[in-house]
């Protein structure tokens, strides 16, 4: 005989706090006895906001603090960000980390234009939000400048608990974003003011 979910909730309940599993929540839905229906909008958006493949273009020391992040102490796979991508067109989440000299932009660029949509952008730490302590004339003032980003980390460099505070703002987006959001007049515009075609 199955058990229904008020029975699953209260044996939930009883477990103590420190050995309770973690469940995905499920996104808004109708539920009965034995079917859960949701909009297509939000079932592909829980499929990749646990989904993520990210792709570090690391250039500098926030590099070694994302490496921090992968590893077991922290562990970012635990978000569905197991598989690090060094491809373009594999990946969903550029993670651009450190100085970006202005000799380096046109290749950031071409690396964002590469990747298929959907696509999201995290500019980690001081430099590449906004050049950090480099104010000069090689270093590139932000990659704003030349791509747009998503979720900004401060920092210099960030802590791995803020790395991890961002790519949990970017599974947000992943979830909530609706399936057009390449064609919507809003995106649009913005790809025609980074001159993205």
């Amino acid at each position: 005989m199955g058990m229904t979910m008020s029975d699953k909730k209260e044996q939930i309940e009883k477990i103590p706090e420190r050995e309770k599993p973690t469940f995905v929540d499920p996104p808004p839905g109708h539920t009965g006895a034995g079917f859960f229906a949701t909009s297509m909008d939000q079932a592909i958006g829980l499929a990749r906001k646990n989904s993520l493949w990210p792709l570090p273009f690391a250039t500098s020391c926030c590099g070694i603090e994302f490496m921090s992040t992968m590893s077991s102490h922290y562990d970012l796979s635990r978000f569905g960000m197991e598989r690090l991508s060094f491809s373009p067109r594999q990946s969903d989440l550029l993670m651009v980390m450190g100085t970006i000299a202005k000799k380096m932009a046109p290749v950031l660029r071409e690396v964002y234009t590469q990747m298929a949509e959907p696509k999201w952008v995290l500019s980690m730490g001081a430099c590449a939000s906004s050049g950090g302590i480099f104010d000069s004339y090689s270093v590139l003032q932000g990659i704003d400048r030349v791509i747009p980003v998503d979720v900004y980390i401060p920092g210099c460099p960030p802590r791995p608990e803020q790395v991890i505070d961002g790519i949990l703002k970017i599974q947000e987006l992943a979830a909530n974003e609706s399936l057009r959001r390449r064609y919507s007049k809003e995106y649009e515009e913005l790809l025609t003011k980074y001159k993205i075609d």
